[in-house]
């Protein structure tokens, strides 16, 4: 039986998870990944700033997939601690970025401050970001370098090349 974690799953899944009858593979492997932790064990965090992301961009899957999460218990709502938050966004400030970079760090690091608070890992479709975060973790902010930060279009894949 695979452990529970607390993952973290950001609003981009969710826009991109189609139907049964998708068949474009970023909605397929999204969708997938979706039904996996709906069946496992896995449990789905939410903060208030990822609940109004995906209120917004949800699919149709995905807002049906979201109440199976709650009906079965395995969605959990966290808050977040400012102060902490602000030491953290500071440190990513300073890390180095660009002004366009650091703009697509700050406005996913509510993703990271999430992951720092329960299991470590973030569910996210934005390579880009990911590779930023993991540049900044090397530099100056190294309470975020054992983030684990999972694309399931690339997670599949590589499944399949293997």
């Amino acid at each position: 039986m695979a452990a529970k974690k607390r993952l973290v799953i950001d609003a981009d899944i969710a826009q991109a998870a189609g139907g049964i009858d998708a068949v474009h593979p970023t909605s397929v492997s999204c969708r997938d990944f979706l039904e996996s932790v709906l069946k496992i064990c896995h449990h789905a965090i939410i903060t208030q700033e990822i609940k109004e992301e995906w209120d917004n961009h949800q699919s149709i899957f995905a807002n049906r997939w979201r109440y199976s999460m709650m009906s079965k218990r395995k969605l959990h709502f966290i808050k977040t601690d400012t102060d902490l938050d602000k030491a953290l966004r500071e440190k990513i400030n300073h890390a180095g970025a660009n002004k366009k970079d650091l703009e697509a760090m700050l406005k996913d690091i509510h993703l990271i401050e999430a992951a720092l608070k329960t299991d470590g890992t973030v569910i996210s479709g934005d390579e880009r970001v990911r590779k930023l975060f993991a540049s900044a973790s090397l530099k100056s902010v190294s309470e975020i370098k054992n983030i684990v930060w999972e694309i399931p279009a690339i997670a599949k894949k590589n499944q399949l090349n293997g």
